[in-house]
């Protein structure tokens, strides 16, 4: 074929042309034979073909090789391209020819040089060959290089190959690089006859299909699974067994612990292989039906490992058992029983006389994974590696008395080995009668994880602790309460009488300042024990902790600093207004003083949707809907050994005198008594951060009309006060605390309570009459024919408590006012009354005033 001089140096071509030839038989060769034949040995040999004709290229530019002798370039070019097995022809970006060699005359039919035309011409007339010509082109025009695929009803000239019909033909195109950069570039295509490839390439995938058509249909199932148990490949066979729908099928969609029942998965994750081996067990176990059937199986399951130990892909035959007749045939009963022997739900081991692992059923490989594998059991691995330390002497002995045959060994109770957190019970039992087949089996040990009973049993004893201290507490309050009011109503009548210049004067202000210290403990015992008196209100958190922010500011000092972040759109809660802000400002002053070098505190509000509660991790948690408040420092913490203790009365880790213990008591009593949860979280030196969590409020018609009823049943009681005192100066006092010779009816069982209550009200011109019970109330009552203004009674009282009393009162004299007078908190008794009960109420301890202010608001109602 001729070469068309157009302004480049034909040597310079001829190289260029060589050089790309060779770089693309090569790459080419590469590619293809790869992707059809995988053989390393092929792959080796074309990849370093591949190599070379870089080499060649690279070498030929910088003048390291050169391509052809100086002396005759032209000739030896021209030699190696006609001999090239490819259709060779070089254009112009025009699309004219400026050179063409024997081969693609010969593939043309071109009859010498004069005959030769372009490629354009020769595809014009078949639709998918000139697409592919025009694509290839754009993409020259751009410098890409490019192939394309075809298909021609016949050869591209009659008698140019062997064979008729339809042909396949690969037309690559590219640009040649020129050493002149101004010149015009020169494109590059090659043509090449590849119906025979194309034919190898169908048989190849007949082949594979039949294959696949084979292993689907099989009487076996197969599937395969790569490094993390994702399924691949699942054949027909089995995914008509396990009812999968193969035509939903996608892979790496399911697992195989999708196909698994019961504790088979432990099984097949304990056949691990060496290091770049492979390993091949069979397992007898249950396969999972899409109905939710069990389907019995023998798997021949074999796993590969990479060579760093990596678990690699898995390969498994199925072997269905199902209808197989177990009476007949004694390797199906023993198929039988190891496949009830996997799906216990208890971990069962055998051991011999010196604690050896002879075999283990699936749930104990899973409950102690990473402890113990099927390779461990095969290389004789003791059962006390599942044993903490600290019980491997009774687990011996255990051993010792069943390898003497001895019943009634009792139970080990062992921590983890590897993690302290879980607690696991041991059973081990004598094998009396030894088969034949385990001749040294001595002992059955059996094992139960028992965390979760273990933290129900720590939690129920603290619950048990908290409310036995609850009780003692509030009890002792009570009894306090009376001692105090003693006290209260002894010093308000010495002081009536007392002159401030009186030298007595200050020792009766003494007094009373300390019974009103007191009096400042119990209520903080009666916070713990919940039976304080609340007054449960509708609140948005956001708006309570932003009025208490300032507050907060000046009791934390100047060297730390009050973060708020606010939740949004929190929801309401029903708690009581004063009570909150209380545990905000305890937990501050708290976390105030773990951060002596100062610190942030931060306060940070939340809701905690229904969904949200589980991963708290909390037993105790109820799934509803929450309102968190976190108090977060970053002080030094609380160690791990007190952590239980810190709600307990009279606790504390502060110096003496700068703490009463009895702060985060109070916190823990009002948020229960709010129907919330809190939750202290710390670590050492980083800080704590306690979470409060309080129900939120939903409005119903009930607590619509519960405010009313509410008012009615709160008449005349003084609203609670943060000091003793301060309750009657708090609400607006009736002018006249007179009596105006009104008869009143104290009831009280402290006689010196009833004794101090009768003489304050005859000082403000009561009539008083005086009872130490119920019973005596009631007779009084009848001897004085119900002439009685209004009734003054404790709460808890032998005989016949106060409610009771009010309840038989009542039903004789149904408007007769009546004064709740208690230690305890008025819900404490309130719920047991009709709920249209209208009484008021007076907490203990109380002063002289606020007893003359009660019964007068109560008269005056």
């Amino acid at each position: 074929m001729p070469v068309v001089d157009r302004g480049v140096r034909p040597g310079t071509v001829f190289r260029i042309i060589v050089l790309a030839i060779v770089l693309t038989a090569s790459a080419a060769a590469f590619v293809v034979f790869k992707n059809q034949l995988e053989n390393e040995i092929v792959l080796g040999i074309l990849g370093v073909l591949a190599m070379v004709g870089i080499f060649f290229l690279v070498s030929s530019v910088i003048g390291f090789i050169e391509v052809m002798p100086q002396s005759r370039p032209d000739e030896l070019a021209r030699a190696f391209l006609d001999a090239h097995e490819d259709g060779t022809v070089v254009t112009d970006r025009k699309g004219r020819i400026v050179y063409a060699n024997a081969a693609y005359g010969a593939l043309t039919g071109a009859k010498g040089a004069a005959g030769v035309q372009s490629l354009e011409t020769i595809l014009s007339r078949n639709r998918e060959a000139t697409e592919a010509i025009y694509r290839l082109t754009n993409g020259l025009h751009e410098g890409k290089q490019g192939h394309e695929e075809f298909r021609l009803l016949k050869p591209l000239a009659n008698g140019a190959m062997t064979g008729s019909g339809a042909h396949w033909f690969r037309l690559k195109a590219r640009v040649l690089p020129l050493e002149d950069a101004n010149s015009n570039p020169l494109y590059l295509w090659q043509i090449a006859d590849i119906t025979a490839e194309r034919d190898d390439q169908e048989r190849f995938f007949k082949e594979l299909q039949n294959a696949i058509d084979y292993l689907d249909h099989a009487p076996a199932g197969f599937f395969s699974a790569g490094r993390k148990g994702e399924i691949f490949y699942i054949n027909a066979t089995l995914a008509d067994w396990l009812g999968i729908d193969l035509t939903k099928f996608q892979p790496g969609t399911i697992s195989i612990a999708d196909l698994v029942a019961g504790e088979g998965l432990a099984l097949i994750q304990s056949v691990q292989a060496e290091p770049g081996l492979k390993k091949t067990k069979v397992l007898d176990l249950d396969l999972r039906k899409g109905n939710g059937q069990s389907l019995p199986a023998r798997l021949i399951h074999r796993v590969s490992s990479t060579r760093d130990g990596a678990p690699g892909e898995s390969r498994t035959i199925v072997m269905s058992r199902e209808g197989d007749d177990g009476d007949q045939s004694a390797s199906n009963a023993a198929m039988r029983f190891t496949r009830f022997f996997n799906n216990t739900p208890m971990a069962i081991a055998s051991v011999d006389g010196d604690g050896r692992i002879l075999r283990t059923n699936a749930p104990f490989l899973k409950l102690f994974a990473g402890l113990v594998s099927q390779d461990d059991v095969e290389r004789g691995l003791m059962i006390d590696a599942v044993m903490h330390a600290a019980e491997r002497g009774q687990l011996e002995e255990a051993l010792a008395a069943a390898k003497d045959r001895q019943g009634d060994i009792a139970p080990i109770d062992s921590l983890h080995p590897a993690d302290e957190g879980r607690h696991f019970r041991f059973y081990v039992n004598a094998v009396i009668d030894q088969s034949d087949q385990a001749p040294e089996e001595a002992a059955i040990v059996y094992a139960l994880e028992i965390t979760e009973q273990k933290a129900l049993e720590n939690q129920m004893a603290q619950t048990q602790k908290m409310n036995a201290v609850g009780t003692l507490a509030g009890g002792i309050a009570h009894d306090f309460n009376n001692v105090l009011t003693a006290i209260l109503l002894s010093a308000d009548h010495l002081l009536l009488s007392a002159r401030p210049a009186d030298a007595t004067f200050a020792d009766l202000m003494e007094i009373k300042r300390n019974a009103n210290r007191a009096a400042v403990l119990v209520r903080q015992l009666l916070a713990f024990s919940r039976k304080q008196t609340m007054r449960p209100t509708v609140l948005n958190l956001t708006d309570v902790i932003g009025d208490l922010r300032m507050l907060v500011d000046r009791m934390t000092g100047t060297n730390v600093k009050v973060e708020v972040d606010y939740g949004r759109d929190l929801w309401p809660v029903r708690t009581d207004l004063g009570q909150f802000e209380q545990v905000l400002l305890n937990l501050a002053v708290n976390a105030r003083d773990a951060m002596p070098d100062g610190g942030t505190i931060t306060l940070r509000t939340r809701n905690l949707p229904a969904g949200d509660v589980a991963p708290l991790g909390r037993r105790e948690l109820p799934e509803d809907d929450f309102v968190m408040v976190e108090v977060s420092d970053q002080g030094t913490g609380i160690p791990a050994e007190i952590m239980d203790k810190i709600f307990e009365p009279f606790f504390t880790t502060k110096e003496v005198g700068k703490g009463t213990g009895l702060g985060l008591s109070m916190v823990y009593g009002i948020v229960k008594q709010s129907g919330g949860y809190i939750y202290p979280d710390s670590e050492v030196g980083k800080g704590t951060t306690f979470r409060i969590l309080l129900p939120r409020y939903v409005e119903t018609a009930e607590t619509r009309e519960e405010p009313a009823s509410r008012e009615a049943t709160a008449v005349a009681t003084p609203a609670p006060a943060s000091e003793p005192g301060a309750a009657a100066a708090a609400q607006s006092e009736p002018a006249d605390l007179t009596g105006d010779s009104a008869v009143v009816l104290l009831v009280e069982d402290e006689e010196a309570v009833r004794r101090g209550g009768k003489r304050m009200l005859e000082t403000r011109g009561y009539t008083v009459h005086e009872a130490g019970s119920g019973i005596e109330a009631l007779d009084i009552m009848e001897e004085l024919d119900g002439a009685v203004d209004i009734v003054v009674s404790d709460v808890v009282m032998p005989e016949m408590d106060g409610p009771t009393l009010l309840r038989e009162l009542r039903k004789k004299y149904p408007n007769l006012k009546f004064i709740f007078v208690s230690g305890y908190a008025e819900d404490a008794f309130a719920r047991n009354l009709p709920a249209d009960a209208k009484f008021g109420f007076l907490p203990k301890p109380f002063s002289l005033k606020q007893l003359a202010v009660a019964v007068r608001e109560m008269l005056d109602s």
